[in-house]
């Protein structure tokens, strides 16, 4: 069985310039990150961002072409993945079929005292809320009691950080939800660090504690899931985590608040500089939320096209005169109906100016 995972103190993760290459192509490119203590981190980007790939090089399956893997400290880069004390999750679960529920969990557990390992499973059993159903087999089960099985098994030798790869991917979305919030309540009573890829926004906003974007093999932003929302660094990123205006403009003066004009072609609207600075008179592009977009008497002229009912929102689509498209939100009420013009306005706190 080869040597045990040493014992380390897993009080956090440390990527320093990770990258991988695959012959000329870069699939991971300089990754710097610390996570803290308990963590639950999530990866969100497209299909091959190279977050998978990250996750691997964690996990020890993938060898890094450059750069180092810390844990609690210690350097774990070049030792196999059965020798560091982290475990890895797939979407696939990977269940034995021809095993219980139980003897999949324990699985990990050979070599421990029976009774140990008995205790440990019947523990596990009722952290993720399968107790008496230890004598099945995992085909009896559904979508999200397999899925569940599958992360008491990789807890099961109580790694420091567990790395789950798209584990909500296979189920539909009624259930996935569900699962969701199981998954944050189980790492919440554990405080063992968990690392998630995902390409779902919202899964990684209800999810993490903060998230870090990847594109094109690069950490391009991190942070909360609500600084993320509001102040994305890129239009790469606010398009990526929901729905957004970009409203094309040219950089006026800063104001003593902080904020600064942008000269539109329909008006001037004012919004909160984004981090990049650019300079008096270059082209920018405005970021807002269809939520924040107010419609009443003030602000730059617009035609509703549309009013599609959605529950709890009713969204609007308009048109400035310019022909340009635009989205607005609110609660269902009055409001203007389609055909009417009408004009819209935001607050500069929920707008970011990002280069064009």
């Amino acid at each position: 069985m080869g040597d045990p995972a040493p014992h380390l103190d897993t009080a956090g993760l440390t990527l320093r310039g990770l990258t991988k290459r695959f012959g000329t192509h870069l699939a991971v490119d300089g990754i710097d990150l610390a996570l803290s203590e308990g963590e639950f981190f999530c990866l969100l980007g497209p299909s091959g961002c190279g977050k998978s790939t990250l996750l691997r090089m964690i996990a020890g399956f993938e060898p890094p072409s450059a750069g180092t893997i810390r844990l609690g400290g210690q350097d774990i880069t070049g030792l196999p993945p059965h020798r560091r004390p982290v475990n890895m999750m797939f979407q696939s679960y990977a269940l034995f079929p021809h095993m219980s529920v139980a003897a999949n969990i324990g699985y990990g557990l050979k070599g421990r005292p029976r009774a140990e390992a008995a205790a440990r499973v019947d523990g596990l059993l009722r952290l993720v809320r399968l107790d008496g159903l230890g004598d099945r087999r995992p085909e009896t089960l559904s979508g999200g009691q397999r899925q569940r099985v599958a992360l008491a098994r990789a807890l099961a030798r109580e790694p420091g950080l567990l790395l789950l790869d798209e584990p909500l991917g296979a189920l539909d979305r009624g259930l996935r939800e569900e699962t969701q919030g199981e998954l944050r309540a189980v790492q919440r009573r554990l405080r063992t660090g968990f690392v998630v890829v995902t390409h779902d926004p919202e899964e990684a906003m209800m999810l993490a504690d903060r998230i870090g974007v990847m594109e094109r093999g690069r950490l391009v932003q991190v942070g909360p899931p609500a600084e993320l929302y509001r102040r994305p660094a890129s239009r790469y990123v606010a398009g990526l985590l929901g729905d957004v205006n970009l409203i094309p403009g040219r950089l006026g003066p800063a104001s003593p608040d902080g904020t600064r004009a942008v000269v539109t072609v329909h008006g001037t609207v004012r919004a909160t500089d984004g981090g990049s600075s650019p300079a008096e008179g270059a082209e920018v592009v405005v970021a807002v939320r269809p939520e924040s977009v107010r419609l009443g008497a003030e602000g730059l002229p617009a035609t509703v096209l549309d009013a599609t009912f959605l529950g709890d929102r009713v969204r609007r689509g308009l048109r400035l005169p310019d022909g340009s498209a635009l989205r607005a939100s609110a609660p269902p009420g009055d409001g203007p109906e389609p055909g009417a013009a009408t004009r819209l306005s935001f607050a500069p706190a929920d707008a970011v100016i990002l280069p064009a």
